[in-house]
């Protein structure tokens, strides 16, 4: 009999070697955070060239991680946007504190997959008590159970699908949309997110059934106008069946009217869904409450403590009035996940699309003991104070123009000198220029946008390390840029 072939070594890490990398990364991690604001905050790497940094052929040994953590600094730092450094200003804030860094390291070490009860209690039971938690900090009542999603574009999703079941009567048991019934309709602010369209479209509705309410100047949605366009749906013989209330939209953070949607949605039969991505995270404070006033009659809310609050992404919190008819719809149930304790216990794979989940609800828990909720007060509310610093210094500048009111913490405004002040295009290129000027300076970042047909600069506060100086630093390189570009 003819010798075995030899057994090549295993070269994957030991404990050792973890122990030993994980003390070097942690120590890297923290170096990172507490330089951050030397940093220039936009990327200033070009398209190809991080790729360009790797080999072309994956390694055929291993053995070389230490090889790999030196490359953090060469080949991918270059290519990073700090999202958490104090000069963010673009898109929305996405803060990771260092205790949901902590926690998700956590939740990869355990290598939990919580999709049942029985698969690992601790993710169930602690979700169900930080949700709750959540909950309380918001300030919704406990008819709202909640449950951690990925995104609010996941979340919204399913809301559709909750809400395109209850209209339908679960046709998806049957034939489904194909049944010949009258087609259903989705109605939202043109001023909604773009994955309110996209859900509309997965979930079936088609295009050509989703209405897109047109706003008023402070850019919410028209309440006539949105009655108007059920009644001519109704008319027309289709069936209204999910409305979907923007409070504080991604371009301006407007608000639209929640009261009265809630009114026409009970009028309807309307399923309602509140997506208040940012904003939710603004109602851990009395005062901002105000501002989704009716929420309490909603079906379904979402909102992102991965962007204001600072639980690091993904982490989307879902709230639904009633648990069973979500379940009824995501459940499919095969014999192969059934456990004895079902009856007894929540299987959060049947709350969600998606069949595999992480234990994402440490990273809430290390957040909320480690911060805790009056701290969390104190920075919100600092950061709505910067906001409102900003707005008067633009309110009362000469040159610059706000573009909507600023219920939060983001500043929609623009450039205009009177020599263009009546041409779009120009003042479109001027302020582009604007952008550019000061995102290229890596002294701020801030994001270009249009609202409606008028190109702006959107100025969004909320990184956990951001103070006043800072706030009054972009202003300084604004009117730098604004001058230079003039």
């Amino acid at each position: 009999m003819g010798s075995s072939a030899p057994v090549l070594g295993c070269r994957a890490m030991d404990a050792a070697t973890f122990r030993r990398l994980g003390h070097r990364l942690v120590d890297w991690v923290a170096d990172y955070r507490e330089t951050l604001e030397a940093r220039p905050v936009m990327s200033p790497s070009k398209p190809g060239e991080i790729r360009r940094r790797f080999p072309t052929s994956p390694p055929r040994e291993g053995g070389r991680m230490d090889e790999a953590v030196a490359q953090l600094d060469t080949h991918v730092m270059p290519g990073i946007t700090h999202w958490n450094h104090p000069s963010f200003f673009a898109y929305f804030p996405s803060n990771t504190t260092y205790a949901s860094i902590l926690a998700d390291i956590v939740a990869s070490g355990l290598g939990v997959q919580g999709m049942s009860w029985q698969t690992s209690p601790a993710a169930t039971e602690v979700e169900e008590v930080t949700m709750d938690w959540l909950r309380q900090i918001v300030g919704l009542s406990t008819a709202f159970t909640g449950v951690v999603h990925d995104t609010a574009s996941t979340a919204t999703l399913c809301a559709l699908l909750c809400a395109r079941e209850k209209v339908s009567g679960f046709a998806q048991n049957g034939k489904g949309l194909q049944s010949g019934e009258a087609p259903l309709v989705v109605y939202a602010s043109d001023q909604g997110h773009s994955s309110i369209e996209k859900a509309a479209l997965l979930a079936g509705f088609g295009k050509d059934h989703l209405r897109l309410i047109a706003t008023d100047d402070d850019h919410a949605l028209r309440l006539d106008l949105l009655e108007r366009a059920v009644a001519k749906d109704l008319a027309a013989g289709l069936r209204p069946c999910a409305l979907v209330a923007a409070i504080g939209t991604t371009g301006t953070t407007a608000v639209d009217p929640l009261v009265g949607m809630a009114d026409v949605a009970a009028r309807h039969g309307l399923w309602l869904h509140v997506d208040a991505a940012l904003a939710g995270t603004a109602m851990a404070l009395p005062e901002c409450r105000y501002l989704w006033e009716g929420v309490e009659r909603a079906d379904s809310v979402v909102f992102n403590p991965h962007k204001w609050m600072g639980v690091g992404f993904d982490f989307s919190a879902y709230y639904v009035r009633d648990p069973e008819h979500l379940i009824r719809v995501m459940s499919t149930n095969p014999s192969y996940l059934r456990t004895a304790h079902d009856s007894e216990v929540r299987n959060f794979r049947d709350w969600h699309i998606q069949l595999g989940r992480r234990f994402r609800s440490l990273k809430l828990w290390f957040f909320l003991v480690d911060e805790g909720v009056d701290a969390l007060e104190t920075r919100l509310r600092r950061d709505l104070e910067n906001a409102q610093w900003l707005k008067v210094q633009v309110d009362t500048a000469a040159g610059w123009e706000r573009l909507a009111p600023v219920p939060l913490q983001t500043v929609c405004v623009r450039h205009v000198p009177k020599e263009i002040a009546h041409d779009e295009a120009a003042l479109a290129t001027h302020n582009l220029a604007i952008a550019r000027r000061v995102n290229e300076s890596g002294n701020a970042y801030l994001t270009p946008s249009v609202l409606k047909g008028k190109q702006m600069l959107r100025l969004s506060i909320g990184s956990a390390t951001t103070e006043r100086r800072h706030v009054e630093a972009l202003w300084s390189v604004l009117n730098a840029a604004a001058a230079s570009a003039t």
